[in-house]
């Protein structure tokens, strides 16, 4: 994969995690205002997307697509003599990768979401936030997030 492929793929997933840690800001303000009963679980949301039972197949159709888009981007850039066309096509086929990539993991994200749910409801957690968001406190609930997933693509 060339450097550019590699730095869009770094910047793709750099995104998910802004969104993932943004959303546990949020969580935080709110956890600051929870009432004294609430319990309060964190997960490190990046080790539960990778160790979901479907990540492996999915990635290797990850670094396949990235690998058919740029092929995709250098045969239109080559056959392009305007610049600012140039630039146009490599826009558009970031995108195209970003939406393909997003189709890929959408599955993986809603099992990961629902085994957090599952596992939050059994454990009596009533707020999750992000790990790297929390300095102190908080259940890790990660290991029995990660086990649900296990058990649910049995």
């Amino acid at each position: 994969m060339s450097d550019m492929w590699k730095k869009i793929a770094i910047s793709c997933l750099a995104a998910v995690l802004v969104v993932l840690l943004t959303g546990s800001a949020v969580f935080a303000a709110a956890a600051a205002k929870a009432p004294a009963g609430d319990v309060i679980g964190v997960i490190d949301s990046q080790l539960i997307v990778s160790k979901h039972p479907s990540f492996e197949e999915t990635a290797k159709q990850l670094q396949q697509m990235m690998r058919q888009k740029e092929a995709e981007t250098r045969t239109a850039i080559d056959m392009e003599p305007d610049q600012a066309k140039k630039s146009q096509i490599m826009q558009t086929k970031r995108m195209e990768a970003a939406r393909e990539e997003q189709r890929l993991m959408e599955t993986i994200y809603k099992d990961c979401q629902e085994a957090v749910r599952v596992i939050a409801k059994q454990r009596n957690v009533t707020i999750v936030l992000e790990k790297a968001s929390v300095y102190f406190g908080g259940e890790d609930i990660t290991d029995y997030v990660v086990q649900q997933l296990s058990r649910g693509k049995k």
